[in-house]
């Protein structure tokens, strides 16, 4: 192990993420009664400029006067290169009361980007005299934000949570898609005559979860566009889970009964995980280092898998 201790990362459900326009309050109550861990009410792409004053307005009497019940309350601001963000900041923390939990950033490019948004909310909470502290999500979404992933990960306490937003990403990239998210056509290796599909997102997926784990922050996988296609939501939430990923976003409500489907354990994982650690805890009581299961080694590092699955099972469970 590496003198360097792993930071854990905060301890709440977060396998969906639900969003909607700030610009549609007559959706708000259908959101908070949603199966979704996380509410993020939207002030930037879906709303349209004219409409981001009264959006605002909207989104603060809706923190105040909803029931939220244990939902994860976050919002996204505008960028930081719009002339919106900061008076959403100032708005929402002077108006909006304490059941917000969170701001959402989009297209964080640095850790600079962070720095003046903390700056900005420690003041405001400071001024109101705020107790609960906000926490913030970044969303990783440009060439630059990719390169610089570890720094903005490590940029700020009050961070908790990144997310990969693939169409910006994909368009700061320069990539030749037009779809959000999932497969691409055009992107297969040719072997003996036949297409092998590749996943043209892994390798940011990759590296923001290697971030986000080093650093103790949740690594969240993006939209899905498609919302006909729940196979093509599932296989890519399938594929962001097994790279470590915690959960994903629902731009409809359809999708956030697939999101919790895949990313909460079976009953089989659970069952499985908790039978290593009995049999590793077996082990330990007759002075042996590693376990057999079912015909395999069980080892410290299976054990730390095991607790993963385990600890995810209680916390949703909570």
């Amino acid at each position: 192990m590496s003198f360097r201790i792993q930071p854990t990362p905060p301890a709440r459900p977060n396998r969906c993420q639900l969003f909607g326009p700030g610009s549609r309050p007559a959706i708000f109550e259908k959101m908070a009664g949603s199966a979704a861990d996380v509410i993020n009410l939207d002030l930037e792409d879906s709303v349209s400029p004219d409409d981001k004053p009264e959006a605002r307005k909207n989104i603060i009497q809706a923190i105040g006067d909803i029931d939220w019940g244990n939902k994860h309350l976050s919002v996204r601001i505008n960028g930081l290169d719009t002339p919106y963000w900061y008076r959403d900041v100032i708005d929402l923390i002077e108006q909006a009361g304490d059941r917000l939990d969170q701001i959402m950033i989009p297209k964080v490019g640095c850790a600079a980007d962070i720095y003046a948004v903390d700056a900005l909310v420690t003041a405001a909470e400071a001024a109101r005299g705020r107790e609960k502290r906000i926490a913030l999500e970044v969303i990783i979404e440009t060439a630059a934000g990719i390169a610089h992933v570890e720094e903005i990960a490590a940029a700020s306490p009050r961070l908790q949570a990144m997310s990969l937003g693939a169409a910006d990403f994909a368009a700061s990239m320069g990539m030749q898609t037009t779809g959000i998210g999932g497969t691409q056509e055009n992107y297969y290796m040719l072997h003996e005559g036949r297409k092998h599909w590749s996943d043209p997102w892994h390798w940011a997926q990759t590296a923001i979860v290697a971030a986000c784990r080093t650093h103790g922050v949740l690594p969240v996988d993006g939209p899905f566009g498609d919302f006909s296609d729940d196979e093509g939501f599932r296989a890519q939430a399938r594929r962001s889970a097994t790279l470590g990923m915690v959960g994903k976003w629902a731009i409809h409500p359809k999708q956030v009964a697939l999101s919790n489907e895949v990313f909460t354990p079976s009953e089989e994982a659970v069952h499985e995980a908790r039978a290593i650690l009995e049999a590793m805890e077996h082990a330990k009581q007759s002075g042996q280092g590693a376990a057999v299961y079912k015909g395999r080694l069980v080892d410290l590092a299976s054990i730390r898998q095991a607790e993963v699955i385990v600890k995810q099972s209680e916390m949703i469970a909570d």
